[in-house]
């Protein structure tokens, strides 16, 4: 759902997204994310000044074998297309926005479902369609098999039934951009990477394997002007052949970082082809 396609949705989703999208507290949540995915997609590129927080007392710049697989990571991520993502949101107040869905690089199109739950458990659940410019919500259609999957569900959604809108300022939105922008179709400059700054930090065990974990570079004026130990809001966790698992999003006011786990290529997927078209129907 492109933000250039929006106005052709039903209606913007004021009152879908007040129960399914929740608000988030302005645009001085998200620039400072924004201008570290900004870094990520242009490595040592000119971007908006942005908050680094200071890292831990084992951080240390990353050696030229980490800058290499840092560099390729987001092509290996492409690779994997059709990649299994699960986004994890804290929205605030106890309210926990989970999505579990497919991106394909090649295409920039994303398709799964969300489910936003709180202290009296689940709020609202359904489809959700997203790619570079914004994002569709939809329920499923009646009589669908609950073991469907969501990306095939949403192949059957009638134009009526999705409601889309470009991205906002709050968490969730800021994690389906970066989800869908982190894939490349070739891997960055090491040598770029390595002087914007990204950092060592440690090493966690994921499903059985070892990940580095590293903080990521970081826009050339943040970089020149950091005081050593500063870091970006975005972690990655990156496993010894270049391969993704994990990255997650500090974002001002927000105590738990925003999570994206990426599990490989989901066989069989295909993305839908009907919201996009529906989308810019005239």
């Amino acid at each position: 759902m492109a933000t250039k396609n929006a106005a052709t949705a039903k209606s913007a989703p004021e009152s879908t997204t007040a129960k399914s999208a929740p608000k988030g507290g302005g645009r001085r949540r998200y620039a400072p994310v924004a201008a570290a995915l900004a870094a990520v997609l242009v490595a040592a590129g000119a971007v908006t000044a942005w908050r680094l927080t200071s890292g831990g007392d084992e951080a240390r710049p990353l050696s030229t074998e980490e800058s290499s697989r840092l560099a390729l990571s987001r092509f290996t991520l492409y690779g994997t297309s059709p990649a299994e993502v699960e986004l994890t949101v804290q929205e605030g107040d106890g309210t926990v926005v989970q999505v579990h869905g497919v991106i394909d690089y090649r295409t920039r199109h994303a398709a799964g479902s969300y489910r936003v739950s709180g202290r009296q458990g689940t709020l609202d659940e359904g489809l959700l369609v997203w790619d570079a410019g914004g994002l569709g919500l939809a329920k499923p259609p009646a009589g669908t098999d609950p073991a469907t999957p969501a990306w095939e569900q949403a192949e059957h959604v009638p134009r009526s039934g999705w409601t889309s809108r470009p991205y906002g300022t709050d968490p969730l939105d800021a994690g389906l951009d970066l989800a869908v922008q982190l894939g490349a179709d070739r891997p960055d400059n090491p040598l770029l990477l390595a002087q914007a700054g990204p950092r060592w930090l440690g090493r966690d065990r994921i499903d059985g394997r070892e990940h580095d974990r590293i903080s990521g570079p970081r826009p050339r004026d943040a970089a020149a002007s950091a005081a050593p130990g500063d870091t970006s809001p975005l972690t990655y966790w990156i496993d010894g052949e270049g391969g993704l698992r994990r990255v997650t999003m500090r974002m001002p006011g927000i105590g738990t970082p925003t999570a994206l786990d990426f599990h490989g290529q989901r066989a069989g997927a295909k993305l839908p082809e009907a919201p996009w078209a529906t989308a810019t129907a005239g």
